[in-house]
């Protein structure tokens, strides 16, 4: 059984054009997975309390078979090969990957709520999914 994923990519160190590259190549080469589609990269102002420079956000569409707990696994192991180093929270960042969605999965974890609480505070997030639901739909 797969489920559709989104998963928002975020990046304000170095070439985050490229981070973001790197990231959408890892997801799509995860066991079991297949990238289906891809909003539009933003840029968007950080969150939190430090003085760092503007992300570029993107949101991808998986169907995967991988659970939400393995997949968050998969996505921090991809966010540390791209040279991400957790400090301080929202602090500036490589790449940053998020599960938004996994399908219709709900959960409340220490280390991972389902839908991502942050949907209804960021706007980006809320027409990220826009575009992907809509190119899902024309897909389906």
């Amino acid at each position: 059984m797969t489920d559709v994923v989104l998963v928002a990519l975020g990046s304000n160190l170095g070439d985050r054009a490229a981070y973001l590259a790197s990231a959408r190549n890892a997801l799509a080469l995860l066991r079991g997975t297949r990238l289906v589609a891809a909003s539009a990269v933003e840029e968007t102002a950080p969150f939190g309390w430090s003085a760092q420079g503007p992300y570029l956000n993107q949101m991808v569409a998986l169907r995967t078979s991988i659970a939400p707990l393995p997949l968050l696994a998969e996505l921090q192991r991809i966010e540390r090969s791209l040279g991400r180093v957790r400090r301080a929270r929202w602090g500036a960042r490589t790449i940053d990957l998020d599960i938004v969605r996994h399908g219709e999965r709900r959960a409340t974890l220490a280390t991972l709520t389902l839908p991502h609480p942050g949907i209804a505070s960021r706007a980006f997030w809320q027409r990220e999914i826009a575009q992907l639901d809509g190119l899902l739909a024309a897909a389906a």
